[in-house]
């Protein structure tokens, strides 16, 4: 599989309780990417964050938190991307999902 070298950066920026017909939403987002043939998706979990509703989310010791920051990138062709963005729409409740050029400097395989 070949990525462009002017390719897309997909960020999807979710929270960890969030779920998909019974699954973690990262999870299903991540299925989804690789049954549609994309380049490949990163769930990155963060340690603290707030969103649109302001609510601060933390790993902190004296407030843990079941609800921490989850972000999925996904790089491939702009077309790819923007299919499927659309197709996952629905499945987002609430985040943000950005979208920005990215430059593949090596994209390499076994």
């Amino acid at each position: 599989m070949n990525i462009p070298q002017d390719g897309y950066l997909l960020r999807i920026f979710i929270g960890e309780s969030d779920r998909w017909e019974g699954l973690p939403l990262y999870e299903a987002i991540v299925r989804k990417a690789k049954s549609d043939g994309l380049a490949g998706a990163t769930v990155l979990r963060g340690i603290m964050g707030f969103g649109a509703n302001s609510r601060i989310h933390t790993s902190g010791i004296l407030r843990l938190s079941e609800d921490l920051p989850i972000v999925i990138e996904i790089v491939d062709a702009r077309e790819k991307i923007d299919r499927f963005a659309s197709e996952i729409g629905g499945m987002i409740g609430e985040g943000m999902v950005t979208l920005e050029k990215a430059h593949v400097i090596h994209y390499r395989h076994r």
